[in-house]
Parts: C-alpha cells; sequence; structure tokens
C-alpha cells in the first residue's frame, strides 16, 4: 500500500482552499505551502492573463495555483505517466480542463513541441529531479528557443547545493532564496525589443 498521500491545497485565487491530490510514493516533491506562497507573492501575487509552462509538473500543484491566480492557460508537461493520471485528476476537479493542456514528454520533447507550436510563455516553472545532472541545459534550451517572453519569469527549484548560471543569454537570475534543502531560483528574460 502507499504511503498517505502528501495533503495539498490551493493557496489563494478563485480555488483557494481547495484540495489536489499528491503523486503516491517517493518520486516527486510537491512544493511545500510556504514555499509556494513565497513564489506567488513576489512574482504576482495574481496575474492579468498570460500563458505558463509547468515542466516536471509532478501533481500539477504550480500551473494549478497559477491558473487560479489568474494566468489564462498552463501547459502541464511529465514524462511519468502516474503524474499525468494524477495531473488530470486534479485538472478535472477544479473544471480546468479548458485552461489546461497536459503533454507526456521527457523536457527536451517537451519544449522542442513548445517550440514547433510556436508557444511563449510568461511564467515557466522547473522542478527537475534533484539528480537530473545538467540542468542548466534545460535553460539554454528555453533561452535559445525563444520559449519566454519579454520580462517573463522563470523560476527553478533545486536542492540548495545546486549551482546555477548567472545567466544564460538574456535571461538572467534576479533572487536566490533557501528553504530548508530547497533553493528557489528566480529569472527574468531582459532582451530589450527593437524599438
Amino acid at each position: 500500500m502507499h504511503k498517505e498521500l502528501k495533503k495539498m491545497r490551493i493557496v489563494a485565487g478563485k480555488y483557494r482552499s481547495r484540495p489536489i491530490k499528491s503523486v503516491p510514493g517517493e518520486h516527486t516533491r510537491p512544493t511545500a505551502d510556504k514555499i509556494k506562497g513565497a513564489i506567488f507573492s513576489r512574482i504576482g501575487p495574481y496575474f492579468e492573463g498570460g500563458r505558463m509552462l509547468d515542466l516536471f509538473s509532478g501533481s500539477g500543484n504550480m500551473g494549478l495555483e497559477s491558473l487560479s491566480r489568474g494566468m489564462d492557460h498552463v501547459v502541464f508537461c511529465d514524462h511519468n505517466h502516474h503524474s499525468i493520471r494524477v495531473i488530470k485528476e486534479n485538472i478535472h476537479a477544479l473544471r480546468a480542463d479548458g485552461e489546461s493542456a497536459v503533454w507526456k514528454l521527457d523536457y527536451r520533447q517537451a519544449l522542442r513541441r513548445c517550440y514547433e507550436e510556436h508557444l511563449c510563455f510568461d511564467l515557466i516553472f522547473l522542478d527537475p529531479p534533484y539528480a537530473l545532472e545538467n540542468k542548466a541545459d534545460i535553460l539554454n534550451q528555453i533561452s535559445s528557443l525563444g520559449l519566454l517572453k519579454q520580462d517573463g519569469n522563470l523560476i527553478f527549484e533545486t536542492a540548495k547545493t545546486e549551482i546555477l548560471p548567472n545567466e544564460i543569454h538574456h535571461i538572467k537570475q534576479v533572487k536566490c532564496a533557501e528553504y530548508g534543502i530547497t533553493k528557489i531560483t528566480y529569472y527574468q528574460n531582459e532582451v530589450k525589443e527593437d524599438a
């Protein structure tokens, strides 16, 4: 039998206090409410529309919080079939199907598909497995493919021991915060469009 599922909820917005399911087992690390609240207090806390990419979605926790706080649409992506099932269940429970797309792809395939579908995001959230090597490659691909809008925010959740680059092309680190064993690194796309 699985251990008791980690209890999660939407913190704020139109789905406030609604419970969401987590993925059973120890393969996912849901972003804690305290950290989630701190992230959205910095970049929001509410949005007037926009598009988000929730890469390495797990249960869809961060993407659903973004929808609750005003994002128009979220692309949820994970390669684990248990995660995909839970993401879909959470979306259906909140009746957010029309605001969501769910892709079962690894991150390279997902970023390529975003490029091929001409998608560009106001917010990208990355929470890869701590053991994943060369995490800077994800930033490099996002930058090279032009997936983050001008002044768009990219949030990277890692172990606090992880060292990430200060910038890759126009995507620059603007803040870093630690919470126990977790580090949240904030990036922003500072590319300037021609007048």
